[in-house]
């Protein structure tokens, strides 16, 4: 087999531009590699569901071909999101999973995101680093069998059953939730767990928009993350009446929740008010989150006497720590969100349903239990930017703000902290990009002088 260069390899998974750098011949690589990692071996079983992209279909074909004639079988969801994949290469004991997506990338973009045993993440340095080298190669081990495909759409049944049974659906208030699933492809699954919650006594009422899978994007690629795409949705749960609104990225493994006046909720007031839902059952747990931005979510989780462990940024780094330190739930301010008894795996779907559960414990409203927390440790959001020489930006913000840091924490990218606020600037994995958040105790004023003083010295232009 000739050798071809791949670039499409990214640090936590898969991401390219359709022709130049991912194919079918590429996809082809990855499965015949895949299927002849040491793990996998003889007679293996892997997981494949793809997104809605006009290019996943003949993708994800190409992937089990190069799965099957590698030796290993393969449990093809079709239609599903990544999360359906991690949780059925888990439940059904698989040997690894593949989920093929470009998530919120433009449309001319296509990836994947791969999974071993247990859905644990493939180790970047290691077992990633190793399967594209073999993709890359072509030097693939004959196999000793060719394997088989099997239909494995019926999986979402026991997928919708395990996410909801993270909340007791018949102690759920009559509420309205507006979900836009932006015509990527939560709407089954979403349809799934609404049909499972309903037989389960749940009263919720859902208004749904942009709801079915539609290949062309007619409402642009879903990222609610971005503030240009969020009217959309604010509009509609004001013009609803709905209790709340939830929005998902295209592989729905990120969602977005806005409150009854259509306010968009920032990450990271979602991660407090998870831990604070998981730690008021189960107190003393430990609660993963990144470095970014923690004010909030440090402060939750003391106030319910949990146990905060930080981790990296990214999902890779971020189940590792979970898996070490036995955490009940992790989060981080880009919406990802991460349980224990979901395999350790991120999920888009259960944690509008835990919010859900926690207005009706607590009988109040989103707003009621975002406001007091935004106030009291407003935030920047992330802000990037594109830099001429990132290395020479960096240092000149280090030599000029280090020296009156009363703490100072390199666990991602570079973390200052003050006595009343506290900065985080970090080099993105995926982007060439350096992010910036920066986050203060209960003043605002003093997060938009940060901003400006900090921009004013890395001299870049925000992406």
């Amino acid at each position: 087999m000739t050798q071809r260069d791949i670039t499409c390899f990214k640090a936590y998974d898969l991401r390219g531009r359709l022709g130049s750098e991912l194919d079918e011949d590429v996809a082809w690589r990855v499965g015949r590699a895949f299927a002849a990692r040491p793990f996998v071996g003889p007679a293996a079983r892997v997981v494949v569901g793809r997104d809605g992209r006009e290019s996943s279909p003949a993708l994800a074909a190409a992937l089990i071909r190069g799965l099957t004639e590698g030796g290993a079988d393969v449990l093809d969801l079709g239609l599903a999101g990544t999360e359906e994949m991690y949780f059925a290469t888990a439940h059904h004991g698989a040997d690894g999973g593949i989920e093929v997506t470009a998530s919120h990338n433009p449309i001319d973009y296509n990836g994947m995101k791969l999974v071993g045993r247990g859905a644990a993440p493939l180790d970047p340095a290691t077992e990633l680093a190793e399967l594209a080298d073999l993709a890359r190669s072509g030097d693939f081990p004959a196999p000793a069998r060719t394997g088989r495909v099997e239909d494995f759409a019926h999986a979402r049944a026991a997928y919708a059953s395990a996410v909801c049974d993270f909340v007791d659906a018949a102690a759920l208030r009559p509420m309205t939730v507006l979900v836009n699933a932006g015509n990527g492809v939560a709407g089954p699954a979403f349809d799934a767990i609404a049909d499972e919650l309903a037989r389960r006594g749940a009263a919720l009422r859902f208004v749904r928009i942009n709801h079915d899978p539609d290949e062309t994007f007619p409402n642009g690629i879903p990222n609610p993350l971005l503030p240009e795409n969020q009217p959309m949705t604010a509009d509609a749960v004001r013009a609803h009446g709905a209790d709340l609104g939830v929005a998902w990225d295209g592989d729905f493994d990120r969602c977005f929740l806005f409150d009854s006046a259509g306010r968009f909720i920032p990450g990271e007031y979602i991660v407090g008010l998870l831990a604070q839902a998981f730690l008021a059952r189960h107190p003393g747990e430990r609660i993963v989150h990144d470095p970014r931005v923690v004010l909030n979510t440090r402060d939750v989780i003391a106030a319910a006497g949990g146990e905060a462990v930080q981790s990296r940024t990214g999902h890779a780094f971020v189940k590792q720590t979970m898996r070490q330190s036995g955490a009940i739930y992790g989060g981080e301010m880009s919406a990802h969100h991460y349980f224990r008894d979901f395999a350790f795996a991120d999920s888009g779907m259960i944690p509008w349903l835990k919010v859900v559960e926690l207005l009706s414990v607590s009988g109040t409203t989103l707003a009621d239990l975002t406001g007091a927390r935004m106030a009291a440790f407003p935030s920047s959001g992330e802000i990037n930017f594109r830099l001429r020489d990132p290395d020479a930006a960096i240092a000149r913000v280090l030599a000029e703000l280090a020296p009156g840091a009363i703490a100072r924490d390199d666990t991602d990218g570079i973390s200052l902290e003050y006595p009343g606020w506290r900065f985080n600037l970090r080099r993105s994995n995926t982007e060439p990009v350096v992010r910036l958040n920066v986050e203060s105790r209960g003043d605002a004023g003093l997060v938009d002088a940060q901003v400006a003083r900090i921009e004013a010295l890395l001299d870049g232009v925000r992406a």
